[in-house]
């Protein structure tokens, strides 16, 4: 079971997630997953314009409750990080750290704020790659934040090529950004996992897209299967 102490919640906005994954109000009518979502607004936002949107993360399994209460304490540490850090950032959607965290803590509450009346519809399902509890061609597009390569120092190339396998598994289409890992530079995952989908007849490509925060981060990797 993951214990809560290790999750860092950090909560993105519908703005964010058009930006990161270039969703036209084509993309926002089909079915989507929002995979590893964490606290992000962006399943409660497009809900509310009436999209139809499921998440998944392991940090649902936990009470809101519990969840406000871990933001609550990593908040300040994140903040200090984000401080140390800020030289690798470009500052243009954010003029500041400290705006860069009223963004956030505004999403985070909107999620808060929707997640039990979600996880009672089923919009929010506690699950992790590389295991998802979908059945095949569920949705239509997947999309996956600054989750896989970001982190391809924690997981080696084969959680990276079995995590985008059952993506590409329950969704025909599968978008993921960044491609980066956590120092700016392509993850060293990148290629050789591109290969493993091409050698699947899954159509593979990068894609450039608008959104700029993480010095090195722009583009996103666009999976589609036959």
């Amino acid at each position: 079971m993951l214990d809560l102490a290790n999750v860092v919640p950090w909560g993105r906005s519908l703005k964010e997630y058009q930006a990161m994954f270039e969703l036209s109000n084509d993309d926002l009518n089909k079915k989507i997953l929002g995979c590893g979502d964490g606290p992000a607004s962006f399943n409660a936002e497009a809900t509310e314009v009436g999209c139809q949107v499921i998440s998944c993360d392991p940090v649902y399994q936990f009470k809101v409750d519990e969840v406000r209460h871990r933001i609550g304490e990593v908040y300040p540490e994140i903040m200090a990080k984000m401080q140390q850090a800020a030289d690798s950032y470009v500052w243009d959607s954010f003029n500041s750290v400290e705006h860069l965290g009223e963004v956030r803590m505004e999403a985070m509450s909107r999620f808060l704020s929707d997640f039990d009346a979600g996880y009672q519809q089923g919009r929010y399902v506690s699950a992790s790659l590389p295991m998802l509890p979908f059945s095949d061609s569920k949705f239509d597009l997947a999309l996956c934040s600054h989750f896989l390569f970001l982190y391809s120092d924690h997981l080696d190339r084969a959680a990276h090529l079995a995590s985008m396998r059952e993506l590409c598994r329950v969704a025909s289409e599968v978008r993921v950004f960044p491609v980066v890992s956590l120092d700016g530079k392509t993850s060293k995952h990148l290629d050789s996992v591109m290969a493993g989908l091409s050698a699947d007849r899954i159509a593979v490509s990068l894609q450039p897209v608008s959104y700029r925060f993480q010095k090195g981060a722009t583009e996103m990797l666009v999976a589609k299967s036959a």
